[in-house]
């Protein structure tokens, strides 16, 4: 079965100009640089990086919020770059997106019923009586009630409004959902009921997921698939199981092996990375990580990796992945207390809505 979005070599370049009468450029942005990935039907493929290694400004790429520089973005099977006014917009019914900060993306003009009638509204779904009886719907399906409908989004808490945004997104029933950090601003025990929602709404309505967090432990409960971003290049993609029992990237090992844990003996034995993230101005030759890369040779100066199969379903962008030693460290069990706290709480509220 093919797969529901497939993005090939995709990318978004911003020009640096000088001056104030005339402007001249003097540089390049590469926030995002020939990325490719695919999500199939029904499955969560995460997006784990740095902060400002290009996750966000993919997610927006795939949606179209931005126009790429380079690159191809096909949904089951249609190139979405070439799709222009009245199809795009019947698109865009198919893919929504839930906000990072649910303070942010609700209007505070409107009430909730309004809001999340909007996008039904806006594509021309059904009359009022049946939007307002689809909006008690999905209010009741991320666990408020209908009479919330009447409020106003500053009467509800984060993790409340986040339902909202999550309805919101469900109102006009889409195939692929965009995930942009969607409980990174929630404290645990909401993240926890967020988390577990999504899991389920997707279990009943069969949805796909792009998600972008930092947090590895909400990655490890959520995604079928990772995907770890570097200088907006993607580095190491492969099946969640196998990337923390056996991550292949020495950057992949690096961010998994930060994690502190408080048992000395299943500390990582990873050499820490010198230096800063290059600027996205200046991104290194050869493999972008190389200037923090503590097995780096002089082949990693001059020639860019590929992204290659080396394991059924793992793919690395490392000259040397066959060959790195043994980091000594199992990673899928090294996870901070709170991290481990945190998945106990996923797990148990997940029993008690079962």
């Amino acid at each position: 079965m093919s797969p529901l979005l497939e993005v090939s070599g995709l990318a978004k370049h911003y020009p640096v100009k000088k001056g104030v009468i005339v402007q001249k450029q003097v540089g390049t942005v590469r926030a995002v640089d020939g990325v490719s990935f695919h999500v199939n039907r029904g499955e969560t493929l995460a997006l784990v990086g740095e902060s400002g290694c290009g996750k966000s400004t993919t997610a927006r790429l795939v949606l179209r919020l931005i126009e790429p520089s380079a690159g191809t973005i096909r949904f089951e099977g249609k190139d979405v770059t070439k799709v222009e006014g009245g199809a795009m917009r019947l698109l865009r019914r198919r893919m929504q997106i839930v906000f990072q900060d649910p303070y942010a993306s609700l209007n505070p003009r409107l009430t909730v019923g309004d809001a999340i009638a909007e996008p039904m509204v806006v594509h021309n779904i059904g009359d009022n009586a049946s939007r307002r009886a689809k909006v008690h719907e999905l209010l009741r399906l991320v666990g408020l009630a209908p009479f919330h409908a009447e409020r106003y989004p500053h009467e509800f808490s984060g993790g409340q409004r986040q339902r909202i945004g999550i309805a919101r997104a469900l109102s006009v029933e889409p195939d692929l959902v965009v995930c942009d950090e969607p409980v990174s601003a929630l404290d645990v025990s909401i993240q926890a009921q967020v988390v577990n929602l999504m899991k389920d709404l997707q279990a009943r309505l069969g949805l796909s997921y792009l998600f972008i967090a930092h947090d590895l432990a909400v990655v490890k409960h959520m995604a079928d698939r990772i995907a770890v971003m570097y200088l907006g290049a993607v580095m190491e993609i492969g099946d969640k199981g196998a990337l923390f029992a056996n991550p292949r990237h020495p950057y992949t090992r690096a961010l998994l092996a930060a994690i502190p844990h408080p048992d000395p003996a299943r500390r990582g034995r990873v050499t820490p990375l010198g230096g800063d993230v290059p600027s996205p101005m200046a991104v290194p030759p050869g493999c972008r990580f190389h200037t923090r890369c503590p097995f780096a040779q002089a082949r990693c100066k001059q020639e860019v990796p590929e992204l290659r199969e080396i394991t059924p379903g793992q793919r690395v962008a490392c000259h040397f992945a066959e060959t790195l030693p043994d980091p000594g460290l199992d990673y899928t069990g090294g996870l901070t207390e709170a991290a481990t706290k945190r998945l106990a709480l996923y797990d148990a509220a997940r029993r008690k809505a079962a």
